[in-house]
């Protein structure tokens, strides 16, 4: 049965299709990017820069802790109003802030200087990344906080954010399966320049698709004035009172740790892309481009398919049912061998992956109506923030695992090196076993505590629309 109330929201102001196609955008240089991040930075610094494996995973937790402490501070401080917000709206300004300096802090990433590279020592190479990796942060999460915030104050009733959560999953997906090919197909192992190249061409896309993304994050008057309601009506609480509030709710906890655990498995599988094709197949990077279009036919072709089973069975299951599928689809990493079961389980991963993505928007949105139910205004951001602190602390875990394991294998960091069975061992365990444990982890916890579906799900726009928000 649909969680869909037979609320009237003809009242409110409906979001256009114009206007989801151009916000789409956001997150497309929001979810690409950040698959950029865990496909190519570790592997980038350790075998291209040469950068000790222990010194990199250091560098990771020292990136990962300022992100502790930048993400939920900058959703806080951001998250209220301001002189200019009722002209220029609350979260488009900051989207704009912050998304030109991290696509030039990202460029920077890679474009290291030659001269700290070649230096005998590590750690002026190991500082130049953790200032570049946090200003990237820095303005990453400015510009992602409010695209994540703003989804629920843009797309109101459950039809919107489906009919949205189905445009901001397939047109981002379209867009980074062709950008994503930009690596592979010109990216030579060993070959620092190429990958600089690469991601120059990278950054100058992503800057286009910012042009296409300014119509969609205009704010409507109606928008503006129920934000600034909210903050007339209540008290602003101090940051320690608003995390722990935050952290009262079940429902927005659970959803904390499962999409934490299912970010820590995506990541390991991410940065065990390149390891894998390098050193499990031996294959050229360029192969990844038909393992790519793989996932994305077996994503793109079933969106229709989730999207329907979700508006049926409502969201919330179809995530839970998401996770044990994630689970299960990870595992094939043990015993891949050739191209063929590569590309295969490839269309499989990206199957399943639809059920998960066309679920997020909306799973997220409920939890979020539920929190402005409760305490009486709009939180968006700042929850936004302690979401993308749980996300950048798995960063930690995928640092910490990937050393352990590239340490206890005796990993090769050499480009032209052949791996060890041993080694090879490794690779297929962060690409495949843990991953499929975190997934499967997360099942067992939206299981157990998610509970905001039928009657609890549909009585939520009732009340916003009651509290004039």
């Amino acid at each position: 049965m649909s969680e869909e109330s037979e609320f009237d929201f003809k009242e409110w102001e409906q979001a256009s299709l114009k206007k989801t196609f151009h916000y789409s955008f956001g997150y497309l240089l929001v979810f690409f990017m950040g698959s950029q991040f865990n496909s190519y930075v570790f592997y980038y610094y350790e075998v291209e820069i040469g950068l000790p494996v222990a010194l990199l995973g250091l560098a990771f937790v020292i990136f990962a802790v300022w992100n502790m402490i930048n993400d939920p501070l900058v959703g806080y401080l951001t998250d209220r109003p301001f002189k200019w917000s009722m002209k220029y709206g609350f979260r488009a300004p900051w989207m704009v802030i912050g998304v030109i300096p991290y696509l030039i802090c990202w460029w920077l990433l890679f474009a290291a200087p030659e001269a700290l590279i070649k230096l005998s020592d590590p750690w002026p190479i190991f500082w130049y990344f953790v200032i570049m990796s946090c200003l990237f942060d820095t303005f990453y999460s400015i510009f992602s906080t409010h695209i994540n915030a703003g989804f629920t104050t843009h797309f109101r009733t459950d039809a919107e954010r489906r009919r949205s959560s189905a445009i901001n999953t397939t047109i981002p997906q379209i867009l980074a399966l062709f950008m994503g090919f930009t690596v592979p197909l010109i990216y030579v192992y060993g070959n620092r320049d190429s990958m600089v190249l690469a991601q120059s061409i990278v950054v100058l896309l992503l800057v286009f698709c910012v042009l296409l993304l300014i119509p969609g994050i205009k704010e409507t008057e109606d928008i503006k004035e129920r934000f600034q309601r909210g903050y007339e009506t209540t008290e602003r609480q101090s940051y320690s009172k608003t995390i722990k509030a935050a952290f009262k709710r079940k429902n927005f906890v659970s959803t904390l740790i499962v999409f934490a655990l299912l970010t820590l498995g995506d990541i390991l599988y991410k940065a065990s892309s390149v390891y894998f094709m390098k050193d499990v197949l031996s294959l050229p990077l360029y192969n990844a481009v038909f393992t790519g279009l793989a996932w994305f036919a077996g994503f793109i072709l079933f969106i229709p398919f989730w999207s329907n089973l979700s508006k049926r069975y409502g969201h919330g299951k179809i995530m839970k049912l998401s996770c044990i599928l994630i689970a299960i689809v990870y595992l094939p990493q043990l015993f891949i061998v050739n191209l063929f079961q590569a590309i295969f389980f490839s269309f499989c991963g990206g199957f399943v992956a639809g059920a998960f993505w066309v679920t997020l928007g909306p799973v997220q949105a409920d939890v979020y109506d539920e929190s402005t139910v409760e305490t009486g205004k709009h939180q968006e951001a700042m929850y936004e923030g302690i979401r993308t602190l749980f996300y950048r602390m798995t960063i930690i875990g995928q640092a910490i695992i990937f050393v352990l394991i590239h340490t206890m294998t005796a990993y090769n960091p050499n480009p032209n090196a052949v791996q060890t069975d041993l080694a090879v061992l490794g690779i297929r365990i962060h690409a495949g076993l843990i991953p499929s444990l975190c997934a499967f982890i997360a099942f067992i916890v939206m299981y157990k505590w998610y509970d905001l579906t039928g009657a609890k799900q549909s009585m939520l726009k009732p009340r916003l629309k009651e509290l004039k928000l």
